[in-house]
C-alpha cells in the first residue's frame, strides 16, 4: 500500500455529489480560478473559546489509599500537581506523550526527520545538546491550530519547574526545542486537518482528511503511517473507508482504528456507529474486524485492548475486548458500571487501571478519572484539581507514571505568555486559494461593508442582549452599535452606514415575533456599556411572525428576507428604507422552508437554501431564483445531506456554503458541544460545478461571508477578548442515560 509523495500530494479522488440531474465533484485542492479572491469570513460554534492547553499529571503511587473524607483540595494540593506542556499559543489538544526507558529506541529519526538534528556534529552542538541528550527527554506530540489548520507538533521536554497561579501550583516543563510542525510530506497539504498522533517505533501513525472521498457525506478521515527515518508514508486505511482514532500496541506491530469500512455515515451526531478492525502499523495490511460497535480503541498489552460504546442501558461505557494469538476477539466484558458515563479510555501498559473522561448525573462538568480495574473503584483525577472545567481525552504516558489531557487555560498562563489569555476577534485560518484569505470571527452571522474593510457580526446566536458589533478587517477597532437579541446580521450592499439584522430569538417557530431592523451610522456608532441603541427601524409589520435573514439587492434599495407569516418559511422582498409598508413581494410559496437567501452582487440571481425535496426532514438543497421569481433551479444538493448559508463572491461567479459533504472529521464524543458537527466550508461556482472544501475540524462551521477586500495573516490583530472558557461540553451527555433528548433547534 506504499504510496509515493507525489501521488499523496494530491489524489485523483474527488467527492462528488447531486448537481440538479449532474454530477459535481469537490476537492480540498485551489481552484486555481483568477475570480477566487477577497476574504471569507466565518463562525465556529464555540471554538474561539476553548483555549486549550496540555497538561499532565503524576499518578500518585498510593492512589486507592488515599481517604476521600479528607478535604478535597488538601488532598490535591498535597499529591496532585498539573504539569503544563503546552505554551498557551492558539488550540492545543490531543496528546501523546513517550517517556524514554533504558530499553527505548532513540528520538534520533525523529530530530532528523524535524531537521533539528543532522550527521554533522557540529550543527548537532548548535541544538542546545538536544540531539546528545534526547534518548533522556521525553517527547509530546500534540495537535495545533497555531498555524492556521491542525497540525501535528512535538516538543521535547526536560525538567520541572513549578511556579504558583493563584492558589494553585502549576508545573512548566522547561523546553528544549520550539515545537515543531511535522512535515510528513514534501509539501504543504494545504489545509487538511492532522489529529491523533501515536508512535509505533520509529514511526508515527496518525489521522488526516487530506485526501477526499468520492461519495458524498462522508468523513475524508484516514489513518497514514510515515517512516521517520526515510520519510516514507503509507496509507494504512483502505481507499474508499473513514477510519478515527488509531492506538498502536506496545510492541508497534499493530494498529487498531474505529471505522464505518466503507458502510458511510448515517448522520447521528453523537455516535459514529463504528466497528474496531485490525491491522499492520506500518502498511495497514493483514486488516480484519476485531469488534463490532466500538470506538476510540486504547491497547493495553498486545492482547488487551479497551474501547468505548454506548451500552443498551443508555450509558455510555468502556469495553475491554481480548484478542487471541490469531488475531481474532476472544471476549468483550464491560469494565465501568452504569449510573455514570465514561468514555475515550487511555490504559496502563504497567498498571493495573485505566484512564477516562466521565460525565456523572451530578456534574456539569467532564473529567478525567482513573478506575483501577482489580478493585473497581473510580478516583476522580482532575475534579480534585479543577472542579469546574472540563477536560477533555486523556492519555497515559509510556511508563504509566503520568495522566495527561487537554483543558481551558483560562488565565493559567498569563505569567508565561502575556497574549495567550486572550481570544483574538478574528484568527488565520489557513486558505487553499492564493488570493483569498479565510478568517474564524469571534462571534457569529459576519457581514462585510461594502468596501470590505469592516465586519459587522454578532457575539452569540443563543445572547439575550448580545447586540450588533463591527470591527475594522484587521480586528482592531471593535465597538458596539445595537443592543438587544439579534441574529442573521448583514451590511447593505451600497450604504456603509447601514447594518441589518433579525431582531428576536433565533431558530423560533413560523409564528414567533421576529422583525427585520435597519440599524443607522454603523460606520461610525459606538454605544456605550450601558448605553441603549437609538438610531435604529423596524421594517416589518406587526403581527408578520418570524422574519429573519435579510440580504439586500446591489443598488441597497430592497431586501429579500425570510417569512413566516404564512404559517410556512418562505422567501418575500421589500423595500430596504421604508419597510415592507411601501413594497412587499412574495418570491416562493410552499409547504417547506426557504431560508438564509443571498442576493448576487450582478443582480441576477437569488441564492437559498431550502428542504422543500424532503420538507421537515433536515435535508437542505441550494437553489437559485432571479428577483422576478422566474429561473427557480436546484443548484447543490445531497440526499439527505445540508447545504446552507450560501453567499455570493463579489463578482458573483462563485459561492460560499457550508454542508455536511465530507461528514464529521472527529469522534464527537470528543470535542465540545458541537450542535451540527459536520459542517464544513465550501466554495463553488455558481453553476455548483468546481466545489472544493476549505475547512477541515470536527467543529461546526457556519455562516460565512465573502468580502471584496483581501487581508495577509501578518496584518490581522492579535486584539481580543479574555479567555473565560465559556463553552459547553456535549449537552446529549447532561442527563442520566440515553433516554436523553436529542438537542434540537429548530428550522432556520
Amino acid at each position: 500500500m506504499a504510496e509515493n509523495l507525489m501521488h499523496l500530494l494530491f489524489c485523483a479522488f474527488c467527492l462528488c455529489f447531486l448537481l440538479g440531474g449532474r454530477v459535481a465533484c469537490a476537492s480540498s485542492s485551489s481552484s486555481s480560478s483568477p475570480s477566487i479572491h477577497g476574504t471569507i469570513a466565518f463562525a465556529t460554534v464555540g471554538r474561539v473559546k476553548y483555549a486549550f492547553d496540555i497538561y499532565t499529571v503524576q499518578v500518585p503511587s498510593n492512589l486507592h489509599s488515599i481517604s476521600l473524607s479528607r478535604d478535597v483540595p488538601a488532598v490535591a494540593d498535597e499529591l496532585l500537581q498539573e504539569t503544563l506542556l503546552t505554551d498557551g499559543v492558539s488550540v492545543n489538544s490531543n496528546g501523546h506523550l513517550i517517556t524514554p526507558t533504558s530499553s527505548s529506541s532513540s528520538f534520533a529519526p525523529l530530530l532528523k526527520h524535524l531537521d533539528i538534528c543532522s550527521d554533522d556534529e557540529e550543527d548537532n552542538n548548535n541544538n542546545n545538546n538536544l540531539c546528545s541528550e534526547a534518548t533522556r527527554d521525553d517527547v509530546l506530540a500534540f495537535v495545533s491550530e497555531r498555524d492556521g489548520s491542525a497540525q501535528i507538533y512535538f516538543r521535547f521536554l526536560r525538567t520541572h519547574n513549578s511556579q504558583v497561579v493563584g492558589s494553585r501550583r502549576i508545573a512548566q516543563e522547561e523546553q528544549l526545542a520550539a515545537p515543531v510542525k511535522i512535515r510528513p510530506f514534501s509539501r504543504d497539504p494545504g489545509s487538511a486537518l492532522y489529529d491523533r498522533p501515536c508512535f509505533a517505533g520509529d514511526r508515527l501513525v496518525y489521522v488526516s482528511t487530506r485526501e477526499p472521498l468520492k461519495r458524498p457525506r462522508e468523513s475524508w478521515t484516514a489513518v497514514f503511517s510515515t517512516d521517520l527515518k526515510t520519510g516514507f508514508t503509507n496509507r494504512i486505511t483502505p481507499h474508499g473507508v473513514t477510519d478515527y482514532s488509531p492506538s498502536v500496541s506496545p510492541s508497534g506491530k499493530w494498529v487498531i482504528v474505529a471505522t464505518n469500512h466503507g458502510r458511510g455515515w448515517n448522520g447521528n451526531r453523537h455516535d459514529l456507529g463504528t466497528d474496531l478492525y485490525l491491522s499492520s502499523a506500518v502498511d495497514g495490511s493483514n486488516r480484519h474486524l476485531v469488534v463490532k460497535n466500538g470506538g476510540w480503541p486504547s491497547w493495553a498489552d498486545e492482547t488487551t485492548v479497551f474501547f468505548h460504546r454506548q451500552a443498551e442501558d443508555g450509558w455510555w461505557s468502556i469495553y475491554k475486548v481480548t484478542i487471541a494469538d490469531h488475531l481474532t476477539f476472544q471476549d468483550v466484558e464491560r469494565v465501568t458500571p452504569p449510573g455514570l458515563h465514561a468514555f475515550t479510555p487511555a490504559a496502563s501498559r504497567t498498571g493495573n487501571w485505566i484512564a477516562l473522561a466521565t460525565r456523572r448525573p451530578e456534574s456539569e462538568y467532564r473529567h478525567v478519572e482513573i478506575f483501577d480495574l482489580g478493585t473497581k473503584t473510580f478516583f476522580k483525577l482532575s475534579e480534585m484539581i479543577n472542579p469546574t472545567v472540563h477536560h477533555y481525552n486523556p492519555f497515559v504516558s509510556s511508563d504509566s507514571s503520568q495522566v495527561g489531557y487537554h483543558r481551558c487555560r483560562g488565565n493559567s498562563v498569563d505569567a508565561m505568555n502575556s497574549t495567550a489569555a486572550l481570544i483574538p476577534r478574528v484568527e488565520y485560518i489557513r486558505s487553499t486559494e492564493p488570493h483569498l484569505s479565510l478568517i474564524r470571527v469571534d462571534g457569529a452571522f459576519p457581514s462585510f461593508s461594502p468596501d470590505g474593510s469592516m465586519i459587522t457580526y454578532i457575539p452569540g446566536v443563543h445572547d439575550l442582549d448580545g447586540g450588533v458589533y463591527v470591527m475594522n478587517l484587521d480586528g482592531t477597532g471593535n465597538r458596539r452599535v445595537f443592543s438587544g437579541q439579534v441574529f442573521a446580521t448583514v451590511w447593505n450592499s451600497a450604504r456603509k452606514d447601514v447594518v441589518y439584522a433579525a431582531y428576536g430569538p433565533s431558530f423560533a417557530s413560523e409564528d414567533s415575533t421576529v422583525h427585520i431592523a435597519a440599524i443607522y451610522n454603523a460606520d461610525v456608532a459606538d454605544l456605550g456599556p450601558d448605553e441603549q441603541s437609538s438610531n435604529w427601524k423596524t421594517l416589518t409589520a406587526n403581527g408578520t411572525g418570524n422574519n429573519a435573514f435579510p440580504a439586500p439587492s446591489p443598488d441597497g434599495n430592497y431586501l429579500v428576507f425570510r417569512s413566516g407569516r404564512s404559517g410556512h418559511k418562505n422567501l418575500y422582498i421589500m423595500d430596504a428604507v421604508h419597510g415592507e409598508e411601501k413594497y412587499l413581494q412574495r418570491l416562493t410559496d410552499g409547504p417547506w422552508t426557504d431560508t438564509m437567501p443571498s442576493w448576487s452582487h450582478d443582480n441576477r440571481w437569488i441564492a437559498f437554501a431550502s428542504d422543500r425535496d424532503y420538507p421537515g426532514e433536515g435535508s437542505f438543497a441550494i437553489y437559485f431564483i432571479h428577483p422576478d421569481g422566474t429561473g427557480l433551479h436546484k443548484v447543490l444538493s445531497s440526499r439527505g445531506g445540508r447545504f446552507n448559508h450560501p453567499n455570493f463572491s463579489p463578482d458573483s461567479k462563485s459561492l460560499v456554503f457550508t454542508s455536511d459533504l465530507a461528514g464529521q472529521s472527529a469522534d464527537p464524543i470528543s470535542v465540545p458541544n458541537q450542535f451540527q458537527p459536520y459542517g464544513e466550508i465550501f466554495i463553488a461556482r455558481i453553476d455548483g460545478s468546481n466545489a472544493h472544501r476549505l475547512t477541515h475540524n470536527g467543529y461546526e462551521d457556519g455562516t460565512p461571508s465573502w468580502g471584496r477586500t483581501f487581508i495577509p495573516t501578518a496584518d490581522l490583530s492579535s486584539e481580543g477578548s479574555k479567555v473565560f472558557c465559556d463553552f459547553s461540553d456535549d449537552l446529549w451527555l447532561a442527563t442520566a442515560n440515553n433516554k436523553v433528548a436529542s438537542q434540537t433547534c429548530g428550522s432556520p
